[in-house]
């Protein structure tokens, strides 16, 4: 059916949808409340080793890294890292009403969100949520997202997640386009691309997960991709600069003790950085989220200082083009991933000196206002990091920019980008949710 029903809800003003998301913040009276780590319900720190582990041996664990790499700015180092094997499912299905595409989104509380409340996919949920290990309710939509689905797939790939706080993780990205009548649940709401693209320019709205599964929304569908041809010699070009920086440099991991992890403080309260930077493993008890069941508690990463995500872009012809940077993290996949320009949380390089500073993030700070296109901040994942906050930032290049960007960065338009983020672990999470921005705005 492509016409709109009673039971739809479709707002036909923005200010309609804010005032529903108003209502949803205030039915929802979640809380979260700090708490030890060792009095965490469901969840034990191994004798012996430290590690953070469920009762039940799913959803996650925080185990110890050590990590020894030639592409970082000091080469070796350890740390406390999240152990999460499963990939969970994050999926937005998409109807078109009167020919025009909206996306089903959910009003959904995470404890780590700054607001708590933000718009999610349709379906986010690990294995472990939507297996039902913790007994509670089933994942709503969840059937348009497992084999056998109805409807056609526009999108569907495992993507890879934080590499600095994660190990391997890896989560399925998925867009399901349906012709099919849908009830449309009380904590639910269809969007269009260009009501989302607005919401993307508000802070703390559009969650993460939303964001990295809108960069893989067809490139065809949107208003640069209308008239743009990717240049199958250059996106070649491109691979071989990535795949020379995967050969180039070395990356080796190995799970240790969380014990074992140097230069940090571990207690029954928390686990800190011996200098307060970086991140904290800290603990939360939640109630009343509205979720699949009614309260748990777990551990959470809280980062020291909020971080920066830029890309710098500039003008060849109609299309734009990003600087994009070969970047190493700890738990990646592979030796490198594409990022953006700058990606890091400049309050851990105050007393470093220029020349050791992540390259361009000077620049992209100090940008006038008239080069800024893009100015956001935005909510990393909720469910393991506690109000995590970058600012997504589009910067102009001008004139000063130097010529010279370095063997680590590739220029590449849009459309190169959004076709190489459908597909797993070539473009990060960070430059996925930057994608979505420039997509949908």
């Amino acid at each position: 059916m492509d016409d709109l029903t009673e039971e739809t809800l479709v707002f036909q003003r923005i200010a309609d949808f804010h005032e529903w998301f108003a209502e949803r913040r205030a039915a929802s009276a979640c809380s979260v409340t700090r708490a030890r780590l060792d009095q965490l319900d469901g969840w034990h720190i191994q004798q012996g080793t430290g590690t953070i582990q469920h009762h039940s041996g799913k959803f996650f664990a925080v185990d110890g890294l050590e990590i020894s790499t030639d592409h970082a700015s000091v080469s070796s180092w350890t740390q406390p890292i999240i152990i999460q094997p499963e990939s969970g499912i994050l999926g937005i299905l998409v109807k078109r009403f009167h020919g025009v595409p909206h996306f089903l989104m959910q009003a959904k509380v995470e404890p780590g969100n700054i607001g708590l409340l933000q718009l999610s996919p349709t379906v986010q949920a690990t294995r472990s949520n939507y297996t039902r290990v913790h007994k509670g309710k089933a994942v709503p939509y969840l059937e348009y997202f497992q084999a056998p689905r109805r409807g056609r797939i526009l999108s569907d790939v495992l993507q890879s997640e934080q590499g600095s706080w994660f190990l391997h993780k890896r989560n399925r990205n998925m867009i399901i386009e349906i012709t099919d009548d849908v009830e449309v649940l009380e904590d639910f709401c269809w969007l269009t691309a260009a009501q989302l693209g607005e919401l993307l320019r508000w802070d703390h709205v559009v969650n993460m997960d939303s964001r990295t599964v809108l960069a893989g929304w067809p490139l065809a569908e949107t208003h640069w991709g209308r008239d743009a041809a990717i240049d199958r010699d250059q996106l070649s070009e491109l691979l071989s600069w990535f795949t020379e920086a995967k050969s180039r440099y070395q990356l080796t991991r190995q799970r240790i003790p969380l014990t074992n992890v140097k230069n940090w403080i571990i207690s029954p309260e928390r686990i800190v950085h011996e200098n307060d930077a970086y991140f904290a493993i800290v603990g939360v008890d939640v109630k009343g989220a509205g979720r699949e069941v009614a309260g748990w508690s777990q551990p959470m990463i809280e980062p020291r200082h909020p971080g920066v995500v830029a890309f710098v872009t500039r003008h060849d012809g109609d299309e734009p083009r990003v600087l994009v940077h070969a970047h190493t993290q700890a738990g990646t996949h592979d030796v490198v991933e594409m990022a953006p320009t700058v990606q890091c949380a400049p309050g851990n390089y105050e007393d470093t000196p220029p020349d050791r500073r992540p390259s361009f993030l000077d620049y992209v700070l100090s940008a006038g206002r008239e080069r800024v296109l893009f100015d956001a901040l935005h909510s990393e994942e909720g469910g393991r990091f506690y109000q995590a906050e970058n600012r997504y930032l589009v910067v102009e290049a001008g004139p000063d920019l130097p010529e010279e960007t370095g063997p680590d960065f590739a220029w590449m338009t849009l459309s190169q980008l959004a076709e190489l983020a459908r597909y797993g672990n070539y473009v990060n999470v960070e430059a996925r949710n930057l994608l979505a921005c420039l997509l949908f705005t």
